[in-house]
């Protein structure tokens, strides 16, 4: 669906934005695209889309050349980049038919059909008389999915598609994603939500400093990953000085728990050195590694990321 092959951006002034990028993305995923601020995501994706010109390297979209092929590509292709581009003068379903209408596979006896669908699937039937610039940024958001949904599409490209919204939207958003994938869409999403990317998608790649760490099922990644040691315990001090005695890393005291990363020794010999030492256990065991785990693991970086 997606593959590039060495996809090189430099910017005049040297400035190396991504790196000999290598990303293969299966039809039928959701693709989840991670990396820390300035890792090279946005540039990707506005190279994949035939936005700007590559360096260096190859990128293939739906099997043609990006961005020779952009004319035959991008009508398979719907496209929220950025945070969407609207008149704010118009209502939101006034640039739905502007966005329809510019469209030329579009039939115009149905456009306005299309766009009552499309308002009613990001939940802004009720909004979409009002204007866009009254709109908030989690309404613009929804606006800018719905222009990209108004045709049937064989892939989505989504650059951060909760930015602004609420909890309940986001829910309301990432259930369209699952929605669309289980059609036979493939959407590929940037995100600096990990746990965004862990609850929607199948695979995903994770970029740093322009060049691309891994790639792969979301499970895998995570499987790859060390998960944490837990104990829980009242005796919480003692348990955090025994762990660091044990050769426990980044030991963490919350309430009743104390979480560190596992020692290189028999997990059984920890325990028995906490209850030597006094220690009530209540609790002990290694959580299943997250995919935020792995992506610090890999980046050295915390989640909460965007670029």
């Amino acid at each position: 669906m997606i593959a590039t092959h060495g996809l090189t951006k430099r910017y005049r002034g040297g400035q190396l934005a991504v790196d000999g990028l290598d990303l293969t993305v299966p039809a039928g995923s959701v693709f989840g695209f991670l990396g820390p601020n300035g890792s090279g995501k946005t540039t990707t994706i506005r190279m994949l889309m035939g936005l700007i010109e590559p360096t260096s390297g190859t990128a293939r979209v739906l099997g043609h050349p990006m961005p020779r092929a952009a004319r035959a590509v991008l009508p398979h292709v719907g496209a929220l980049i950025e945070g969407p581009a609207l008149y704010g003068f118009l209502s939101g379903r006034d640039n739905l038919l502007r966005y329809d209408a510019a469209d030329p596979t579009a039939d115009p006896r149905t456009r306005r059909a299309r766009v009552t669908a499309a308002l009613d699937r990001v939940g802004l039937t009720a909004a979409g008389g009002k204007k866009a610039k009254a709109y908030s940024l989690g309404m613009k958001q929804r606006l800018g999915l719905a222009a990209a949904l108004l045709q049937p599409r064989r892939l989505l490209v989504l650059d951060e598609p909760t930015n602004g919204l609420d909890p309940q939207g986001m829910r309301e958003i990432r259930s369209l994603i699952r929605e669309l994938a289980s059609d036979g869409t493939t959407v590929f999403l940037s995100s600096h939500l990990l746990d965004e990317i862990e609850q929607v998608c199948t695979h995903a790649a994770v970029m740093a400093q322009g060049r691309l760490i891994t790639q792969g099922a979301v499970a895998e990644l995570a499987a790859g990953a060390r998960g944490r040691l837990v104990v829980t315990t009242p005796d919480t001090g003692d348990a955090a000085r025994v762990l660091k005695e044990q050769g426990a890393g980044d030991v963490v005291i919350t309430d009743d728990r104390v979480t560190a990363e596992p020692p290189e020794r028999e997990l059984a010999d920890v325990n028995a050195a906490l209850v030597k030492a006094g220690v009530r256990v209540r609790g002990f065991g290694v959580e299943r590694a997250s995919l935020e785990d792995a992506f610090v693991a890999l980046t050295g970086e915390g989640f909460d990321v965007a670029g």
